[in-house]
């Protein structure tokens, strides 16, 4: 038996207790981290006393309510206590027939019967931080090894959200509206007045060169954006401030790179020799959305 909850009907408490105690547990599910990225624009389908459970987060276009995956969520799904493929197919089912869909990502951990898209995520599990390097490839590591005198005039410092905007603004590439720029500069902004997100920058003569954001929980390091000065890329600033912020966190958190398609950046990510950790999701063009509203009829409580 599965229900449907608005976001006022949610029990936080049932529903924080069954996500932390699943085999599938994933920070980017948490209410503080879905409130952040969605507005608290979601809901819950939920599998009998919460037993299982699957956030469902939402746009409104032209007033219709659309499930599309928050900006920087990258994975959700289904949690329960042992992932159960009849259970997942029976969520899939309802997602399906209940709703419009734009981008739904499923977790790592989700199985189905039902042939899904799979896509990448690479992550790093908490292991000794020597053992760790020790993998990093060959390249990775001659980057680290920084000329003299780069290290003479470089350092690393943990920076407000105030110092950080405008280098992050100059150096956002992969945005495709400006309003969407203005979206992420506010979730960051958020996320940092909520203590659970940090920038790391890398100095060089005093001047910021790199920038990686990250999020964190107590069992993750989530890297959510590497911004880079495209004058110093040479320098390999980025690789020096992923390679510190695993050093600092990998002997008891899960460094999560977040996965990417675009093969420039997966290279970047596999020289860190972290696992490869696909996903699923399901996908509908905005024309197979109005044909389903069209032939369907569905009328959404708003």
């Amino acid at each position: 038996m599965i229900r449907r909850l608005k976001y006022h009907e949610i029990d936080f408490e049932k529903y924080s207790h069954c996500l932390e105690n699943s085999a599938q547990r994933k920070y980017s599910a948490t209410k503080q981290f879905l409130d952040l990225t969605s507005d608290k624009k979601w809901e819950l389908l939920v599998y009998k006393d919460y037993e299982a459970v699957m956030p469902v987060p939402y746009v409104f276009k032209s007033g219709i309510k659309i499930v599309h995956n928050p900006m920087l969520c990258q994975q959700l799904g289904i949690f329960s206590r042992e992932d159960n493929i009849e259970i997942n197919e029976a969520f899939l089912s309802f997602l399906q027939n209940k709703y419009l869909i734009r981008v739904y990502a499923f977790n790592e951990f989700n199985k189905f019967k039902t042939s899904l898209k799979p896509k990448k995520n690479f992550l790093i599990l908490p292991e000794n931080y020597e053992t760790v390097y020790s993998k990093y490839s060959p390249k990775r590591k001659r980057k680290l090894r920084l000329d003299e005198d780069v290290l003479k005039t470089s350092e690393i410092k943990e920076i407000s959200f105030d110092q950080a905007e405008s280098f992050i603004r100059d150096n956002f590439l992969g945005a495709d509206k400006e309003e969407d720029i203005e979206l992420f500069i506010l979730i960051f902004k958020n996320m940092f007045e909520a203590d659970c997100l940090s920038f790391s920058a890398f100095y060089l003569n005093k001047r910021i060169i790199n920038i990686i954001v990250t999020y964190f929980d107590d069992f993750t390091v989530a890297l959510l954006g590497t911004f880079n000065d495209k004058e110093s890329v040479k320098i390999s600033g980025a690789s020096v401030l992923i390679n510190n912020c695993i050093k600092e966190n990998i002997h008891s958190k899960i460094f999560d790179f977040e996965g990417s398609e675009l093969p420039n950046v997966e290279e970047f990510f596999r020289g860190f020799r972290p696992e490869l950790r696909p996903y699923h999701i399901i996908d509908y063009s905005k024309k197979e959305i109005i044909k389903k509203l069209l032939s369907l009829k569905i009328i959404f409580n708003q």
